[in-house]
């Protein structure tokens, strides 16, 4: 395209960027350089036609894309990050510590967003929604070993099951009503998101069935526990058997739909993994002492302990999550935001929870499959509202409406549930065996 007069195509922008000087000035057209200077004027052939403008550095580019990430209204919620910390290895208070660390995972939480689309760009919506996914469980796995460390076996539990429901129903559900908000219908990759969901079936029978066999006469907590065991080695087996048929043999069905631009990304692959590395280790670190003050904020002030697990811990821990899948959404890019949403759901239940029951068997805790019966009734039918929105490939905010509905009736109905004993004091009861693998 012929540049305007007085400057030269910029191929990128499509925009006339003007080159002044004291004594010439330099146009372009047709393939000939036209320079004045004072009275006389020449032209003369381009030396390169194909030359392109001169590029920012590698440094600078990776500092422009740090700017654009930190520079930003809600980052300066980042000084919490420190007090909370402070807060934290201090004891200032459990109330005092909750506010802080809750405070500072929201900032850290579109960091690791931020992050995560910028890699995103490199290795393409599917593959990073998994990084991100595997960033974010991160969180809970190192929740999860300390809570199991203590005996807080029913709080992991639960915590468990009420990430996969956050993500599920509340993140998803955000997730297509921020699409909905530019779009009328929104299309996605149909064959990746169902058999992400037919992993969650297969991972809401595991742990059915451990649930179901606690009820069967004559049977023992020990057998609850090999039988959990044995089932946490066949699932981890499925979920890497999932990522080779992800990643390697059928990666074909889980491309992104086409049209879906991504713009310029300034950030190269190295930084954005050193910034999804450091952010996610704050974010643990925060999460660590949040974790560790809910107890006695929940006994000063009343909150029910199924309310804290199912619901409070997963908002908390799934925050990255949340952020990255929403906003995802809101640009457009819907593979990459189920990629997190339901890929981060598949990830616990086919990970995490296994990884629960073996972190429990090597510091001899009788960590089982056993979810107990409303957990493991509102998991099978999160999975099935899940699979009937997403069979079809498309989505638009009324279905996203309806996620976060049956997210708010779950949460309505944890808040009413009796808090007869607290998890620490359940363990504490005759019976039960913290130090050993079995209940008696």
């Amino acid at each position: 395209m012929p540049a305007p007069q007085g400057g030269t195509w910029n191929p990128k922008g499509g925009t006339a960027i003007n080159r002044r000087a004291s004594n010439y000035a330099s146009n372009t057209k047709e393939g000939f350089e036209v320079v004045s200077g004072g009275q006389d004027s020449s032209t003369k052939p381009l030396a390169d036609e194909g030359a392109s403008p001169a590029q920012p550095s590698w440094m600078k580019k990776q500092c422009i894309g740090l700017k654009d990430i930190f520079v930003q209204p809600l980052n300066i919620l980042l000084i919490f990050v420190p007090i909370g910390i402070v807060a934290g290895k201090m004891e200032w208070g459990c109330l005092t510590t909750f506010l802080a660390n809750f405070i500072a995972i929201i900032p850290l939480a579109a960091v690791l967003g931020a992050s995560t689309e910028a890699l995103a760009a490199h290795t393409g919506q599917m593959l990073g929604g998994l990084l991100n996914a595997t960033f974010g469980n991160a969180v809970e796995m190192i929740v999860t070993i300390n809570a199991i460390r203590a005996g807080l076996v029913s709080v992991v539990q639960q915590s468990l099951i009420g990430s996969i429901l956050s993500n599920l129903l509340l993140v998803l559900g955000m997730a297509f009503l921020a699409a909905g908000l530019k779009t009328k219908e929104s299309s996605f990759n149909a064959q990746g998101a169902g058999t992400n969901v037919s992993c969650l079936v297969l991972s809401s029978l595991a742990l059915t069935l451990p649930t179901v066999f606690s009820y069967i006469p004559e049977t023992t907590p020990e057998d609850g526990v090999r039988l959990s065991r044995i089932i946490a080695l066949v699932m981890g087996f499925v979920y890497l058997a999932f990522l080779y048929f992800q990643l390697r043999t059928h990666a074909d069905l889980f491309v992104g739909e086409e049209g879906e631009e991504e713009g310029e990304v300034d950030l190269a692959v190295s930084t954005s993994v050193l910034m999804l590395f450091g952010t996610t280790l704050c974010v643990a670190y925060c999460s660590e002492f949040l974790v560790d003050s809910i107890e006695g904020v929940s006994e000063q002030y009343g909150l029910p302990y199924s309310f804290i697990g199912l619901i409070l811990l997963p908002i908390v821990g799934n925050a990255a999550e949340h952020t990255t899948a929403v906003t995802a959404a809101y640009k457009g890019m819907m593979d990459l935001s189920l990629g997190v949403a339901v890929g981060s759901s598949t990830q616990i239940a086919l990970f995490v929870v296994p990884f629960s029951v073996i972190v429990g068997w090597v510091y001899d805790v009788p960590m089982t499959l056993d979810f107990q019966a409303f957990d493991t009734t509102v998991f099978l039918l999160s999975v099935f509202i899940a699979s009937s929105i997403l069979g079809d490939g498309a989505t638009n905010w009324f279905e996203g409406l309806m996620l976060c509905c049956t997210y708010a009736i779950v949460a309505i109905i944890t808040w009413f549930i009796p808090a007869a004993t607290a998890p620490r004091e359940l363990l504490a009861a005759p019976g039960v065996s913290v130090g050993s693998s079995v209940f008696v």
